[in-house]
């Protein structure tokens, strides 16, 4: 496979994938199928139908791209091979695209990836269970790869193998607390990263032990620490951020590979006269106790909770009523492409990707040429 140097020829690998459909039943190429797929979901087309009635309507323009030999597929056939293909050659695709768009790059900072669930409830029917996925997002909420959790099975499973197939080695892995498992915290340092991993009181006694550390007013002022104050749906929220290395009295230190600090952050809300306060424990191999890094690895975080928003709410993931599990799940990875594309290119000034997405409906010839050209 020649290397990728552009979305463009990335779009013309589509076609070098293994089609493993009857060829006497073939008709549309299966590169095609999903490269529509693609660019419909870039111009605001959310389930299977509207795919196909977006490329229905834009043959003329997706001629200019694309071989069609056999004209538009059906609305079936865009199902069924969707049904077919392997996710895994989509994600490779998708990881493509982000290596691009991350070449050259220069960062000062270590990588932070957050890895988190979210479920696609459109999938779920009152026999099966929908797909949830456990994602590796970063800072710019780029997607990194993902893992289905087994229906009989939840996110711990999961994580382990994500982490696996993911190259971290360098970077800040962080989970929330359910994924705070000493294996898993194992396997990060084994790969050569780091973690910040949540506490909860499903933690028994090393959250009790973190928790009264930090409400110890003298111990408090000892630590390293950081704020920041902005406004806020209507509000102002306050940040704060405290970290350790002051972690040797621990009774179950031994038990967590790598765990060289422990923080704390409080994020205070003042709004309509009221004030709500909110504190999170944390745990992490974190060594040198710099707040800053400590702040912006728990802040990078949060922006997992913003890509699963936008693929809830800008690509109306759970109104898709997509049964099959295969195909609810290339279309979820088509999704994040559609993300990691859309972040990179510049329509307007501050854009929201729902603009973009409507401004690609609008006019996608002039958009996907720019697209391409990237």
């Amino acid at each position: 496979m020649r290397k990728i140097v552009s979305l463009e020829e990335l779009i013309e690998e589509l076609q070098e994938i293994d089609d493993l459909r009857e060829p006497w039943k073939v008709k549309p190429k299966l590169g095609d199928v999903i490269a529509i797929s693609l660019f419909a979901t870039l111009a605001r087309c959310d389930d299977l139908k509207d795919i196909f009635y977006w490329a229905d309507a834009n043959e003329e323009i997706l001629r200019e791209f694309l071989e069609l030999p056999n004209g538009i597929p059906g609305y079936d056939t865009i199902r069924r091979v969707l049904a077919i293909v392997e996710p895994t050659v989509l994600d490779d695709f998708a990881q493509k695209w982000n290596e691009l768009t991350q070449k050259g790059e220069t960062e000062k900072l270590r990588k932070i990836l957050a890895i988190d669930g979210k479920t696609q409830r459109g999938n779920a029917t009152s026999e099966q269970k929908p797909n949830h996925i456990v994602n590796a997002v970063d800072e710019n909420g780029i997607c990194f790869g993902q893992e289905v959790v087994d229906e009989k099975s939840n996110e711990i499973t999961a994580i382990p193998k994500l982490l696996k197939r993911l190259n971290i080695k360098d970077h800040i892995i962080t989970i929330d607390a359910m994924g705070t498992q000493t294996e898993i915290a194992k396997q990060i340092i084994d790969k050569g990263a780091d973690y910040v991993l949540g506490l909860k009181g499903n933690q028994g006694i090393l959250h009790e032990d973190v928790r009264l550390y930090f409400e110890d007013k003298e111990l408090l002022g000892k630590c390293h620490y950081t704020a920041k104050t902005e406004k806020a749906r209507g509000g102002i929220e306050k940040r704060e951020y405290w970290v350790t290395t002051d972690v040797a009295w621990l009774s179950q230190l031994s038990n967590w590979t790598g765990l060289k600090s422990i923080g704390m952050t409080r994020n205070t809300i003042s709004k309509n006269g009221k004030t709500t306060v909110n504190d999170r424990l944390f745990i992490s191999s974190l060594s040198d106790g710099n707040a800053e890094i400590f702040a912006r690895a728990v802040r990078g975080h949060w922006v997992v909770e913003s890509f699963h928003w936008h693929l809830d709410v800008t690509f109306r993931e759970d109104n898709c009523q997509v049964i099959d599990k295969r195909a609810a799940l290339n279309l979820n990875i088509l999704r994040k492409f559609a993300i990691a594309i859309l972040k990179n290119v510049e329509m307007g000034k501050r854009d929201s990707m729902k603009t973009k997405r409507f401004k690609v409906m609008l006019n996608p010839m002039k958009w996907l040429n720019e697209l391409l050209a990237m």
